[in-house]
């Protein structure tokens, strides 16, 4: 990891060096001026600038510091799409299809992708890393994929050679930017998998402990665990959704085909240079010394008849490669969809253990609970039966004199009968209690 971050991190340029070493230089009273401030840091944070990691069609990587007002003229978005990627602040994974870029904001993955670079915020985070240099593997595998024509004329030789590229049907083709958005994706998928499988292997051992050990540690530690799956789950859930969202609407996925449409863009341009040119030559031969009154209307209908004809064919070409385009994207989100989905599964699934093990260890406290009920009532009942010698023993012993008192053997039968009587009213308790099936049999 030391090398990579060496390789990823250029050093630092001499002017920086300079300007920190002044900063720290004596000035002539002997004192230090700014003492114990960064004058960098302070320049740096005052024309707010950021360094951001750019990876271009080639995988060659750099570091490059760009303020946030130019990197909105950039990649030409709004403040709230470079909002979505600053790690200062906690945002739901998105992904925006605009009209240069495609913002992706996927858990440690913010990212902004164009037709021709992939500019990421520069962090040390080890995915961060990862993904940096898987793209550069997966780029320099692939190779350049921009394609100069080697015939036509000089204008067609400076725009660049999509259409032998776009006509390839073969599967392992992707535009740049559908490169580096399967990478995040991948990216994404792996790290919640991996967080999905840890917490795995931590639920099963201790909810097993749980059913066979009720205690208050056991407990703590389940209530963490499920306090971990829910915010795994709902982070899991919104990149589903993200997906199956875009996967759902064919416009955004049209949309996050950069490639396509700065060729058209490029196409478009060299076209307009190239009428522009006719209508010169055009102008030049009306100024020959030809019938005034048929050539002006004829030139026109010609101009016009032009004009339909290549506005049809860019009308036409444009739809079939953006249909072509959206089925490409959609079974790139369709295989990570179904990646994501069994994340969401494995995660639903260990909830619904959870569940059943709340619900098992509820049933053995019910269980207990009603135990303790049926003693209860069976001690209830006891004290029942010993008030009754209570109340023999008050009623013998008022202060009256009856012959019974005289009797030697009186004592032993008041005492047998009092604790036959008893011992009948206990079991026509018990018998009671059974018949109403509130004690098991």
């Amino acid at each position: 990891m030391a090398e990579l971050k060496e390789r990823l991190l250029p050093p630092k340029p001499a002017s920086a060096i300079n300007l920190r070493d002044s900063s720290f230089r004596p000035s002539a009273s002997g004192r230090q001026p700014f003492q114990g401030v960064d004058v960098l840091g302070l320049k740096k944070r005052g024309q707010g600038l950021r360094s951001w990691i750019r990876v271009d069609v080639s995988g060659n990587s750099q570091i490059i510091e760009v303020d946030k007002f130019s990197m909105m003229r950039r990649c030409d978005l709004p403040a709230r799409d470079l909002r979505l990627l600053d790690p200062l602040f906690v945002y739901p994974s998105t992904i925006l299809g605009r009209e240069k870029a495609i913002v992706v904001n996927l858990e440690q993955i913010r990212c902004i992708i164009t037709a021709d670079e992939v500019l990421l915020l520069n962090s040390l985070d080890s995915y961060v890393l990862q993904y940096v240099v898987e793209l550069q593997r997966r780029l320099t595998a692939a190779g350049v994929n921009e394609v100069w024509q080697s015939e036509g004329d000089t204008n067609r030789r400076r725009s660049r050679n999509f259409d032998s590229v776009f006509g390839n049907t073969s599967p392992d083709y992707l535009p740049f930017e559908f490169r580096a958005l399967e990478v995040a994706l991948e990216a994404a998928c792996t790290f919640l998998d991996s967080q999905a499988a840890e917490l795995e292997i931590e639920a099963y051992p201790l909810l097993d402990e749980l059913t066979s050990k009720i205690s208050t540690l056991n407990l703590e530690r389940v209530r963490r665990l499920k306090s971990r799956l829910v915010a795994l789950t709902r982070r899991v859930q919104k990149v589903r959704d993200e997906i199956e969202q875009l996967m759902d609407d064919d416009g955004d996925m049209a949309e996050m085909y950069l490639t396509e449409k700065k060729s058209r863009m490029e196409a478009s341009f060299y076209g307009d240079q190239s009428v522009l040119g006719y209508r010169s030559n055009d102008i030049q031969s009306i100024s020959a010394p030809v019938s005034p009154v048929s050539s002006p209307p004829d030139t026109r209908k010609l101009e016009k008849s032009l004009s339909i004809a290549r506005s049809r064919h860019e009308s036409m070409r444009s739809s079939d490669s953006t249909t072509d385009s959206v089925e490409e994207l959609e079974m790139l989100l369709e295989a990570y969809f179904v990646v994501i989905d069994s994340t969401l599964n494995k995660l639903t699934s260990l909830k619904e253990y959870i569940d059943d093990t709340e619900d098992f260890i509820n049933i053995q406290l019910d269980n207990v609970r009603n135990q303790l009920i049926q003693f209860e009532l069976l001690l209830t009942t006891a004290t029942f039966v010993v008030a009754i010698f209570g109340v023999v023993a008050g009623i013998f012993g008022m202060n009256f004199a009856i012959p019974f008192f005289d009797e030697p053997a009186a004592f032993k039968w008041v005492l047998i009968i009092t604790g036959v009587c008893g011992i009948i009213i206990f079991c026509a308790f018990v018998w009671f209690f059974k018949y109403r099936r509130l004690m098991p049999l």
